[in-house]
């Protein structure tokens, strides 16, 4: 009798298991929940980066804050989801945000991370408190081509086929080109790359290939929280293009750091940390 009792627990406990795992949603990200407190934050981070690109950053609201780093799919080593895509994946955060409960969080996001915090901003204006842009435009296909208008239906076809044409040895190199040029902290320059090349190469074209294509300087007067916009210092010299195209986000405040590149976290962190710190404490 003891016997069958125990069959029976074990039995139920796994079926109740079965059942929290199918009513669970499927999102395009990881989600790492630390720290403790009433308020909270979201961290997202840039292109085929990992959410360990906010390590340093969250150790200093863990005591203060629930913080909710996110890693996405098919980045950084987390397995990849079919049809990923800008607009999905704002969707599937705004939802995890509902579903999860989270008030008001303040949203924080690098590159493409800032991207989608300004689209949540703009298209569900009723959930976070704060938004923090690390060094993002509204369209950055327009800094290039001010012409630039979003193609509907945009075919990334030819661009997934030519990442996943390159050999694991070629794009490791490129990846390195290219984090010379967006990060002058060069000890983390190895730890960047390792994400890339941890990356899903489909997901890494199709991605890259539609936020080129992403504008949201038509969406930008929707937002009704306050915004800190941080941006690298070789910005100044397109200032008039970027206060053009940020010229509807009326909540804004803009720095620029003042010194390093792309990853202003790492190349100028005591006037990063200051800037956090005096918008969102």
């Amino acid at each position: 009798m003891k016997t069958l009792t125990t069959l029976l627990i074990v039995i139920a406990f796994v079926f109740s298991g079965i059942i929290g795992f199918g009513q669970t949603k499927n999102y395009p990200f990881v989600v790492q929940k630390t720290g403790k407190g009433k308020q909270n934050i979201i961290f997202i981070p840039g292109f085929a980066s990992s959410g360990d690109v906010w390590k340093e950053t969250r150790a200093a609201y863990e005591s203060g804050f629930t913080c909710y780093t996110l890693t996405m799919a098919g980045f950084a080593g987390i397995p990849a989801q079919t049809s990923p895509s800008f607009k999905n994946w704002e969707a599937a955060i705004a939802d995890y945000i509902q579903s999860e409960k989270i008030v008001k969080p303040v949203i924080v996001g690098h590159s493409m991370g800032g991207g989608l915090a300004l689209a949540l901003a703009a298209d569900y204006p009723e959930l976070a408190s704060k938004i923090v842009v690390v060094d993002a435009l509204p369209c950055l296909a327009a800094l290039m081509n001010p012409n630039f208008k979003a193609r509907e239906n945009n075919d990334c076809a030819p661009i997934v086929s030519q990442m996943k044409s390159m050999t694991p040895d070629q794009f490791e190199k490129m990846q390195f080109m290219t984090m010379h040029q967006m990060v002058s902290d060069t000890s983390r320059i190895r730890e960047i790359v390792g994400w890339s090349i941890k990356s899903d190469m489909e997901t890494f074209g199709q991605m890259y290939c539609d936020f080129l294509n992403t504008d949201l300087r038509p969406v930008l007067e929707k937002i009704n929280c306050p915004a800190l916009v941080l941006l690298e210092p070789s910005f100044v010299n397109y200032k008039p293009a970027i206060d053009e195209q940020y010229k509807g986000l009326k909540t804004g405040e803009f720095a620029y750091a003042t010194k390093g590149l792309h990853f202003i976290m790492y190349d100028d962190t005591a006037w990063y940390n200051q800037q956090l710190s005096n918008f969102i404490k």
